[in-house]
């Protein structure tokens, strides 16, 4: 039984790179999805913020509502923290490489490094020409990119937990106020 190969398909589906470029869409896929969640969330805690200062002198003046208070705006300090660091990582490689190319021209701050698009072209094409050269380029680039999205998911995470915490405080303090006023009209106190 012969096998009949595929005319749909492209001829590069076949080569060891073609995983390569999956796996790099996957996690472009994810590092876009993780900059969203955190310029959403940095959105809600701005309008949580504006309405929570709106209110800020409306606040009764208790021990727990103080507590509350200060709690929230720790929070939300952490809270915009992490989400910075989402937003624009922090990330340092220091990292032996000898392996790799000196430039590596799949990200910006390789390809700016050369004067103008024919000097890329041309390093590009040579370093194609070299399928082994070719496959460290883009699996450093993968690794790169797995590493940015582990350091961005676990700020992320974080920020969610810091926000959550803010809004729950806020929350607490909306409570609080709205007892006080019930349990007076409640007791006739």
């Amino acid at each position: 039984m012969t096998e009949k190969k595929s005319t749909n398909s492209a001829p590069d589906v076949h080569s060891n790179i073609a995983p390569i470029f999956q796996i790099l869409q996957s996690e472009q896929n994810i590092l876009q999805r993780t900059d969203q969640k955190a310029f959403t969330l940095m959105s809600i805690l701005g309008v949580f913020m504006v309405f929570f200062i709106v209110h800020f002198l409306k606040i009764n003046i208790n021990w727990f509502n103080v507590a509350m208070v200060i709690i929230y705006f720790i929070a939300a300090l952490f809270a915009i923290g992490n989400l910075m660091l989402v937003i624009v990582p922090r990330m340092r490689n220091d990292q032996a490489q000898e392996e790799l190319p000196d430039i590596n021209a799949t990200f910006f701050g390789g390809i700016i490094q050369f004067k103008n698009p024919v000097e890329y072209a041309n390093y590009l094409y040579e370093v194609t020409e070299n399928s082994e050269e070719t496959y460290m380029m883009f699996s450093s680039q993968l690794y790169a990119l797995g590493h940015i999205n582990a350091y961005k998911n676990k700020h992320l995470r974080r920020a969610i937990i810091f926000f959550g915490t803010a809004i729950l405080s806020e929350l607490f303090i909306i409570m609080s106020m709205a007892w006080a006023r019930a349990f007076q009209f409640l007791f006739n106190t």
